[in-house]
């Protein structure tokens, strides 16, 4: 199971850096996304960025959140 997760992290590196514009939605991506709504898209749509760069750094920040909590819980359970 290690390559396909090697791969994830890989994916999460190099996605490059997201623009502060993002940092609020990012936020709600890591923290709570079944809240995130088409309206959050759009306002960001609104400030510039484009749908690929939305798609892109809401994957990224979904693979992280997800590692994250995966390496947790590989800690907890030793």
């Amino acid at each position: 199971m290690t390559a396909p997760l090697d791969e994830l992290r890989a994916v999460v590196a190099r996605t490059p850096a997201a623009p502060p514009t993002m940092s609020d939605y990012l936020g709600k991506v890591h923290d709570c996304a079944y809240t995130v709504t088409d309206g959050d898209v759009q306002a960001l749509l609104a400030a510039g960025l484009s749908e690929d760069e939305i798609f892109e750094q809401t994957v990224a920040a979904a693979i992280s959140e997800g590692l994250r909590r995966l390496d947790a819980a590989r800690r907890v359970l030793g």
